[in-house]
């Protein structure tokens, strides 16, 4: 069975060394102190490891049955899934007014990490209930509020996000689904919406819709479409639960991997609904929660990467196969461990390098959603708005890979499903595609987040990294060449590119979308080569300042000359297929291919 060991230390070390969040002046961050982030993790870890973590393998082997209308959860799950709620865990950052703990957003994000990594499929549950209590708390009204927000914070109840149908995806402007409004305000809702995860299952008394349909009469595309709260079972006036709704679930999805999430076909039969929001305006009230699920994605690619690369680790300083080309290293064995051969240690340090950087990457963007909604600071809001699809698309795009790398380490035996490494693939593989695919987030990035506010928020971004660069740089050479100058090198091929698309695209928009790919990986990778400057930075002034762990900061600043010289310069491959143009991708006709 494969291990896992929360990365507490490490989140730690982000947390105040990099990021020193209980310094910040963003509202209760002061709260944040070590002793009590370290508190909270360890008991997140202990949950993740001992907990949800042997579930992992049972959910992905039992996966979820429908039998007469009734989901049932993997063996286990619902008592994990109480575990949960008993430790206030579904609510660690909403308002205490719902019962949630009010947390910073920050803390919840490093906690969720460690969930996810354990069990992607049952995290998912809960994860889903925050995205739409989230919705519900930003747009519904002070009556919807108390209706639902406490019974989906403590997760007695559950929510789910229901777009997709089966003719249209990203494309909603085509769906069908319909809402016909009654006379006491409510809404009729039919229609059919497909892959919707925890759309049914027995861990929880009510499950409550969010659901995208066009009223009618209503304008045509997406400008017509509006959202619904549209509960498994009504709620009395009293909040107790009334009569069975109109929506039933028709069918679970057989998938390649997350098993033990309910992704389901739901029916909506002339199901009672209510407006959530504005009419008209679902999409601005949905994007609530696809903006929060979309950096919980993206750390699903952070999660399913640092469980397989912990694995792997153990697997390749275990297994004897070859001898080390510069001499034996084993004399005693028949061989030596598989971890002295560089192919082996490149593949390793691709792992621990993203991961690592990755989870700088998520938690710095927590901090910038904290400081949006808890500070009102609108320029943290615009910041992580366009940074928002280069998580949800770098990281599950990298993360994934990394899982196959992990997969790799172990040869033959990593195809083989006792060793348990084909699920962190499988599971993985999912997070490119839901919540937007990822050639929509790149699309979405060049397209319109590049040039909102005149392009303010790109342009504050790069000023950031030249003043940590300027700042930091001329102090010490090893620093200046091992992570100022890559950075640097990196910043001006990102920027070069973004000049590019301002000069080609207003003649011919495929040449900015042809090459928006490369930009959301070329935008990522400088993102994690700011975050491992940064770390290095925090690194090398805890060894001037006689830190006692010297191997820990030691092990990351050689991690992070690993990424710089490795990883980073990847920018410099994106912007020449930037740079080649519309052309290349163009030119076939359609039956050519």
């Amino acid at each position: 069975m494969p291990i896992y060991n929360a990365p507490t230390k490490d989140t730690q070390f982000v947390l105040h060394d990099v990021l020193n969040v209980s310094g910040s002046d963003i509202p209760g961050y002061n709260e944040l102190e070590a002793d009590f982030t370290g508190a909270v993790l360890e008991e997140s870890g202990k949950i993740a490891s001992n907990v949800l973590h042997p579930l992992n393998v049972v959910g992905d082997k039992e996966g979820c049955r429908l039998e007469n209308g009734v989901v049932y959860t993997p063996t286990g799950f619902k008592d994990a899934f109480e575990q949960m709620k008993e430790g206030g865990w579904t609510g660690l950052d909403m308002p205490e007014e719902y019962g949630g703990q009010n947390m910073p957003y920050v803390l919840a994000t490093a906690v969720g990490e460690m969930f996810l990594a354990t069990n992607q499929a049952f995290t998912m549950y809960q994860g889903l209930t925050h995205g739409a209590a989230s919705a519900i708390l930003a747009h519904g009204t002070e009556e919807q509020k108390n209706t639902y927000l406490p019974n989906m914070v403590s997760c007695e109840w559950t929510g789910t996000m229901n777009l997709t149908e089966p003719h249209c995806g990203t494309d909603l402007g085509l769906m069908r689904t319909k809402a016909e409004p009654q006379g006491d305000g409510s809404y009729k809702i039919s229609g059919q919406k497909i892959f919707i995860s925890a759309g049914e299952h027995d861990m929880a008394d009510n499950i409550i819709h969010l659901v995208l349909a066009k009223i009618v009469g209503g304008p045509e595309g997406i400008k017509g479409v509006s959202l619904f709260i549209v509960p498994k079972y009504l709620v009395n006036e009293d909040g107790s639960l009334g009569a069975r709704n109109g929506a039933t679930v028709g069918n679970i999805e057989e998938k390649m991997g997350i098993h033990g999430n309910s992704t389901c076909v739901m029916n909506y039969d002339g199901a009672t609904g209510y407006l959530l929001g504005e009419e008209h305006k679902g999409m601005r009230a949905m994007f609530t929660m696809m903006n929060e699920a979309r950096l919980g994605v993206g750390m699903q690619g952070l999660g399913q990467a640092d469980a397989a690369y912990q694995n792997a680790v153990e697997y390749a300083k275990d297994r004897l196969q070859g001898r080390d080309v510069t001499g034996v290293k084993n004399p005693d064995g028949p061989a030596d461990p598989l971890i002295v051969h560089p192919d082996i240690r490149r593949s390793l340090l691709d792992q621990k390098s993203f991961c690592e950087g990755a989870r700088a990457f998520v938690l710095w963007g927590a901090t910038m959603i904290d400081k949006a909604h808890r500070a009102g600071d609108k320029d943290a809001d615009g910041l992580i708005s366009l940074l928002t699809p280069v998580i949800k698309g770098f990281l599950t795009d990298e993360g994934y890979d990394m899982t196959v790398k992990a997969q790799q380490v172990y040869g033959g035996h990593g195809y083989i499903e006792e060793w348990g490494m084909s699920q962190y693939t499988r599971d993985a593989r999912i997070a490119q595609i839901y919540e937007g695919a990822n050639g929509v987030q790149a699309l979405d990035l060049v397209g319109r987040k590049l040039a909102v506010d005149g392009g303010k928020h790109v342009m504050a971004f790069f000023e950031m990294v030249k003043t940590f660069c300027k700042e930091n740089a001329g102090q010490d050479e090893a620093f200046d060449r091992d992570f100022i100058e890559p950075l640097k090198a990196a910043s001006k091929d990102l920027q070069s590119a973004g000049m590019f698309f301002m000069q080609n695209a207003a003649k011919n928009p495929n040449e900015a979308l042809a090459g928006s790919n490369d930009f959301m990986h070329m935008f990522g990778h400088v993102c994690l080569g700011l975050m491992w400057a940064q770390m290095a930075l925090a690194a090398r002034n805890a060894l001037a300042g006689g830190a006692s762990d010297k191997d820990f900061y030691e092990t990351k600043l050689t991690t992070g000359r690993f990424y710089m010289a490795r990883r980073l310069p990847a920018t410099g491959m994106h912007l020449a297929r930037i740079q080649s143009g519309a052309a290349p991708v163009m030119t076939l006709d359609a039956d050519q291919f």
